[in-house]
């Protein structure tokens, strides 16, 4: 790994398989000698424009060519890729715009930015025209080579910094692993502006020398026409569109000789649904933007717990640890930390997060084991199951919502009181989101709080359920009981597991 770049990633391809398809997508498809080509170009593209390494390229762009080309292009002249969701409101998007400052945003048609750096399609397609070759840079695997966007408690994005190290590890191991080849044709229809998974499209798929399928739909439908056209071998979902699937058994998934549930814990009657249907047990898998992507997953094949999600993989240490920092026993309950494996093949290969981008520059992260924030165990044999959250976040289908940046919305209507954002179970999402408002006006409309929180947050962060009461439990300290809002909004208590 010490010699290995991004750079080089598509090396072995060209030498040994160079018409062989890269990369598939809506607008077509490329050989490695044609995405080669095109990284090329994109690299002289942002040279012109004068992105230098280091400078920051954001990218708020839909799954298709362009934007695998412009990340290849952005590595190969040291610049620090990011992405900015699609589906974010104009407010969402500037926040994430203002906090790594980009020299360059390559804008499609749902990018709500209107900046100086931004490139529309048009000019991004008269620049690849028109470039000339990037000069050579030399590559440091250890500098910052990638942005990806995650939240605390407070849901206030934190700016994730990886190195071209961390973005490739991942995929060495889980190709290795798992022992994919060429035939890999993976398909992956989450945003590809999410930086774990261009680690685990592209780059992965380019150290097996297989096939990446991009996805520019998420339905069931579009996933199910997607993987029969063009014969996925391993999928990629959330548990949401498991769900779908399983109740689809007109659907050809014939081509999957693997798929992975990803995203938020996946119920063990999802995986069940989805075997009965499909003959096929779909992997659980544990991941942390700080790792980045995949730290467990179950192994090949049919093997699984009830309950876990996964088994740690070999490059990582993963243990749980008290309130006092102490590591607990296997099996124990804590909280779970990440740290580089110090045995094995992969032993001392990963290294932790460079930091989070702040104020224009890494701040390096606390030193030691990295903290997930997720209450758990790990057993001897590297199981890990995750109980609950440190965190207060929602995970509905796989996508993160956090209650206090819901709330704070909700809480600028002059019209309520105190709200409180909490978690309702659903057997197809996992969650859905419900709100719980305190107020004393008599003509409070509901429809105006969901039209304001539609105004301000992406879609899947709204409230779906709505409840007025005439005053949230509180503690003695006045803070919002949060073990009691869901009681509120069903009706039925909460029980705790034993």
């Amino acid at each position: 790994m010490d010699s290995f770049t991004i750079a080089a990633v598509l090396d072995s391809a060209l030498a040994s398989r160079p018409e062989a398809r890269a990369v598939v997508a809506a607008s077509g498809a490329w050989t490695y000698t044609e995405l080669d080509e095109q990284a090329h170009r994109a690299a002289g593209a942002l040279w012109s424009l004068g992105v230098r390494p280091g400078d920051r390229v954001a990218a708020c762009l839909p799954n298709d060519l362009d934007i695998v080309a412009a990340f290849h292009g952005a590595q190969r002249i040291g610049a620090i890729w990011t992405g900015i969701g699609e589906a974010l409101t104009a407010t969402e998007q500037r926040g994430l715009y203002d906090q790594c400052e980009p020299s360059v945003v390559l804008a499609g048609p749902r990018c709500l930015l209107d900046t100086a750096e931004r490139i529309d399609p048009e000019r991004w397609a008269e620049l690849l025209a028109g470039a000339d070759a990037a000069p050579e840079i030399a590559q440091d695997i250890d500098a910052p080579a990638g942005i990806g966007f995650t939240s605390g408690t407070s849901g206030r994005p934190k700016a994730v910094v990886h190195s071209q190290r961390n973005l490739l590890l991942p995929g060495a191991v889980l190709v290795a692993n798992r022992g994919w080849g060429p035939e890999l044709r993976k398909g992956d229809s989450f945003p590809l502006t999410i930086l774990n998974m261009m680690v685990l499209s592209t780059l992965l798929t380019a150290q097996a020398n297989g096939c990446a399928i991009i996805m520019n739909r998420r339905d069931v439908d579009g996933v199910a026409e997607w993987i029969r056209e063009h014969r996925v071998t391993v999928w990629n979902g959330a548990p949401a569109q498991l769900y779908d699937l399983a109740r689809r058994p007109d659907a050809d998934l014939s081509s999957l000789h693997e798929v992975w549930s990803g995203g938020s814990d996946t119920p063990d009657q999802v995986r069940a649904d989805f075997a009965a249907t499909h003959g096929i047990v779909p992997r659980a898998t544990y991941g942390l933007s700080e790792a980045p992507t995949v730290v467990a997953i179950d192994p090949p094949g049919t093997e699984w717990r009830p309950g876990t999600s996964g088994r740690v993989l070999p490059q990582y240490e993963v243990a749980a640890y008290d309130d006092a920092g102490h590591r607990l026993p296997p099996g124990e309950l804590g909280e779970l930390r990440l740290s580089g494996a110090e045995s094995g093949v992969w032993a001392r290969d990963w290294r932790p997060l460079l930091g989070y981008w702040e104020d224009g520059r890494v701040r390096p992260p606390a030193p030691g084991s990295f903290a997930t924030g997720d209450i758990g165990t790990v057993d001897r044999a590297g199981w890990l199951r995750v109980l609950d959250r440190k965190k207060m976040v929602i995970i509905r289908g796989g996508a993160n919502v956090y209650p206090l940046e819901v709330e704070r919305v909700i809480a600028a209507h002059p019209e309520v009181t105190k709200a409180a954002v909490c978690a309702v179970p659903d057997p197809r999402l996992g969650h859905k989101v419900a709100a719980v408002i305190e107020s004393d006006s008599a003509t409070l409309d509901m429809d105006e709080l969901a039209a304001l929180c539609r105004r301000e947050l992406a879609g899947y962060k709204v409230p779906e359920i709505w409840r007025r009461v005439p005053a949230l439990p509180v503690n003695a300290m006045g803070k919002v009981e949060r073990t009691r809002l869901t009681e509120l909004v069903t009706g039925a208590p909460v029980v705790a597991e034993g």
